[in-house]
């Protein structure tokens, strides 16, 4: 890793820019692709497909017998593995559950709010090299919990035709609905737009590289919407002389092997911690098996030594990780100092692989400095919150005639009539009610 020491406030926004591709370039491709999927549908999802992924390819659907047959290429320590981090995941999404709570903001109005879930979601599951299966329980487990009716889920083939076992017995153990095998950018327009194979989907959930987020960023644009832009997977950490080396140096790797366009940063307080993680980044990384990926995503990352802790704190919000771990004396009162991030890992022990797989957290995060304005994956990412409201007479009496001022200013005369006549109504029948009681 290139080590940098006490870089100038001037150099900072530099030092926290990702490595990426020309995003013209990227959204002409996109756009492309999108074209052709929403004039020829299949035809168009195949062509690209056969091109990128499984060349002898005619269809996309994967039959109901080889999903249920996946079981048996596993190991029971997987299957009870994924059962673990089932349990888990379920456990922290339904605890984000919320109960219905009715306001009343003035006399005779109330105010609520109900959750509905999205009614048809889709999936995107990347494949190839590393098959995200963990990622199917993030995205499909917190989809049922919400109650969503349909659950599609797209992964690419690899060049046998083949999707991975562990993600078909995943998507069949937490209620997928039903699997497609394609991937990149014509898997998103296939769920953006819908063909004759593949259904259109309301909302679109899950990570993948630079091609899969712009398209993802493009569906917006007709209609579909996303979880977040989610791209290449990213890692920050800020380590103290209390931190264990090997453990940060195996957490930058963690992230560095997802793929060449990952990014790894390390902030210290002190350079010869820096050194120390360095040197076992080094060694470990000898011995990996997907070492040439790691040291692709090295190219593109760095180590900055930083005069205080607080200093790496600034950085770290500017910079906004994906992935941010504290491997500091007291994480604790460090992580006051967090602003951005997706998710935090406190202490030597919490390793991002936890929350990658079992701790129970959602590891569909925002990348590439979203974590500004973007959260996790959550219950709430598969439901709509509406609001109800319901006033009664008294309730119209109360607000009626600021809603009538504030409509006038606006010169909105329809909004202020639906007010004035119904006031209009209410002081006559109230009229009326007080002459028949002096009548009496």
């Amino acid at each position: 890793m290139k080590i940098i020491s006490n870089p100038p406030l001037r150099r900072w926004e530099r030092l926290a820019q990702r490595p990426a591709l020309r995003q013209e370039k990227l959204m002409r491709t996109v756009e492309k692709i999108f074209s052709e999927i929403r004039k020829r549908g299949d035809k168009a999802v195949l062509k690209y497909s056969t091109k990128f992924d499984y060349p002898s390819q005619t269809a996309f659907p994967i039959e109901k017998e080889t999903v249920e047959k996946a079981s048996e290429a596993l190991s029971e320590r997987l299957k009870q593995a994924i059962e673990l981090a089932k349990h888990n995941i379920e456990i922290f999404h339904l605890s984000q559950r919320e109960e219905i709570r009715k306001v009343e903001t003035t006399q005779g109005v109330v105010c609520w709010r109900e959750s509905r879930p999205i009614e048809r979601v889709g999936i995107y599951i990347p494949g190839g090299s590393a098959p995200l299966f963990s990622t199917v329980l993030m995205l499909a487990i917190p989809a049922k919990i919400a109650g969503c009716s349909e659950i599609i889920l797209c992964t690419p083939p690899n060049i046998y035709g083949e999707i991975h076992p562990a993600i078909l017995y995943t998507a069949n153990l937490v209620g997928v609905n039903r699997i497609f095998a394609v991937g990149g950018i014509q898997a998103i327009g296939a769920m953006t737009f819908g063909t004759e194979s593949i259904p259109k989907v309301d909302k679109i959930f899950g990570p993948g590289n630079q091609y899969v987020m712009a398209a993802k960023k493009i569906a917006t644009l007709y209609g579909t919407a996303i979880d977040m832009p989610a791209g290449p997977s990213e890692v920050l950490v800020v380590a103290d002389e209390t931190c264990n080396p090997s453990f940060v140096a195996s957490d930058l790797l963690s992230q560095a092997e997802h793929g060449p366009d990952s990014q790894v940063i390390l902030l210290s307080n002190n350079k010869k911690v820096v050194k120390d993680i360095d040197a076992k980044l080094n060694e470990q990384l000898l011995a990996l098996p997907r070492k040439e990926i790691a040291e692709e995503a090295l190219k593109n990352s760095r180590a900055i030594v930083f005069d205080s802790l607080e200093e790496c704190m600034y950085f770290s919000n500017l910079y906004a990780p994906e992935h941010l771990i504290l491997a500091v004396e007291n994480p604790h009162l460090l992580a006051r100092k967090v602003v951005n991030a997706g998710s935090v890992f406190l202490g030597n022990y919490s390793c991002e692989s936890a929350g990658d797989y079992a701790s129970g957290t959602n590891h569909t995060l925002p990348t590439s400095g979203y974590a500004k304005a973007y959260s996790g994956v959550s219950l709430d990412s598969f439901i709509k919150k509406i609001t109800f409201q319901q006033l009664s007479e008294e309730g119209l009496l109360q607000i009626g005639p600021a809603i009538e001022v504030m409509a006038e200013t606006e010169q909105l005369y329809a909004h202020k009539n639906a007010v004035t006549l119904r006031l209009g109504e209410i002081m006559s029948k109230r009229l009326i009610d007080n002459n028949n009681e002096t009548n009496i």
